[in-house]
């Protein structure tokens, strides 16, 4: 504490200082709390999606390996040998709390048979829409699973600032006031004892 100046207009700045940090503790604890729970939220949804998705994709993989059963591998591959169609994906962003998290949209261009009827094997078109039926559910869970990283590491370090003012900063600007506060008291009790001293010496000589 001795590099302290113990003067009042130091006291005021640093009570100045104590109003801001406390200020700010309130914020960064308000947007802390408000990131978990949207953290909790999209945990809830992707644990969600994670078993819808798996739910869809053995569903399909099941069909798919029914329909192809009897063929040949260098048959199966022949179908899917000229894709007709793409898939454009599209990435949108939204601000939650300061933190933008994805929002993955897709399009599919083109004709999503690529084979035909009299090619392919009976069952092959179910299978095929039930893998297209679970591209929405994997769109939607890769987003929510990058979100939750973002929602993660902007929580840490929110956290890290709420304890640094909670068990650092602000406990340090109360001991330098309660110093400054200690000394001025001193100060002035100082001053006092030496006016009444003076105003005794003026007495006796008069």
């Amino acid at each position: 504490m001795e590099n302290i100046k113990a003067t009042r207009m130091e006291l005021l700045k640093l009570k100045r200082q104590a109003k801001t940090a406390q200020r700010g503790y309130k914020l960064l604890k308000e947007k802390r709390d408000g990131l978990m729970k949207k953290f909790m939220e999209i945990i809830r949804e992707t644990k969600a999606q994670r078993e819808l998705l798996e739910q869809k994709l053995s569903t399909a993989a099941k069909q798919f390996v029914f329909a192809t059963s009897s063929m040949f591998s260098e048959e199966v591959e022949e179908i899917f040998s000229s894709p007709s169609s793409k898939i454009n994906i599209d990435v949108k962003t939204e601000n939650i709390m300061s933190v933008w998290i994805p929002k993955f949209q897709y399009s599919i261009e083109g004709n999503v048979k690529c084979y035909s009827d009299f090619s392919s094997p009976l069952g092959m078109a179910d299978s095929l829409d039930s893998f297209w039926d679970a591209l929405s559910v994997i769109m939607e869970l890769a987003g929510n699973e990058h979100s939750s990283r973002l929602l993660s590491f902007e929580i840490e370090k929110t956290r890290r600032r709420v304890n640094a003012l909670e068990y650092v900063i602000i406990p340090e600007i109360k001991r330098k006031v309660k110093f400054i506060t200690s000394k001025l008291d001193e100060q002035e009790r100082s001053e006092k004892i030496i006016r009444m001293k003076i105003k005794d010496m003026i007495t006796q000589d008069a």
